[in-house]
C-alpha cells in the first residue's frame, strides 16, 4: 500500500461519527460526502481544494453534466479500471443511470469504505452488492 493511501485512510478514519450535514465539510462538527473528502483533503494535502458552488440536495437529478467526475479528474487525474480498487481509493457512486454521480466514498478495507451517510454520520461500511454495482469511477489520490 502506497503511503499516501495509509494516511488518506488514516484521516478518514479520524472522522468517523462527524454527524451528516448537508454542504458540511468540518470534522466532528458535520459534513455530507463531498465534504468529508474535501475535509480529508485538506488535512492530507495541508490546501483546501476548491469549495463548491451551493448545492441542493436533489442536485444530481438536476445535473445537465458531472461536477463530482469533473473534479475528481482535476484533483486525481485518470480514473482507475473498477477492478483496481484498492485500499485508499476514492469511489463515486451513480444512483441510477442517466443521473450524475452524487456520492463519495474512501476505500478503507478490501471490501469496506468510509462515507458520509445521510441522516446517519461519517461512518464505515461493508461494500456489499448494492453498493458495487453503483461505482460509477474509482480514483487513486495523487502523491505528495
Amino acid at each position: 500500500m502506497r503511503d499516501i493511501d495509509r494516511k488518506i485512510i488514516g484521516e478518514a478514519q479520524s472522522w468517523l461519527g462527524t454527524p451528516y450535514r448537508h454542504q458540511g465539510a468540518r470534522k466532528q462538527i458535520g459534513c455530507d460526502c463531498l465534504g468529508l473528502i474535501r475535509g480529508v483533503w485538506a488535512q492530507v494535502y495541508e490546501t483546501e481544494p476548491e469549495v463548491p458552488k451551493p448545492y441542493s440536495q436533489d442536485w444530481a437529478e438536476q445535473a445537465l453534466d458531472e461536477p463530482m467526475l469533473i473534479a475528481a479528474r482535476k484533483y486525481c487525474g485518470a480514473e482507475l479500471p473498477i477492478q483496481d480498487l484498492h485500499k485508499g481509493c476514492l469511489v463515486l457512486f451513480r444512483w441510477q443511470a442517466g443521473s450524475a454521480i452524487k456520492h463519495a466514498g474512501i476505500l478503507s478495507e478490501s471490501n469496506k469504505f468510509i462515507h458520509a451517510y445521510e441522516r446517519i454520520s461519517v461512518t464505515q461500511s461493508s461494500l456489499v452488492p448494492s453498493w458495487q454495482r453503483r461505482i460509477a469511477a474509482v480514483f487513486e489520490f495523487p502523491s505528495i
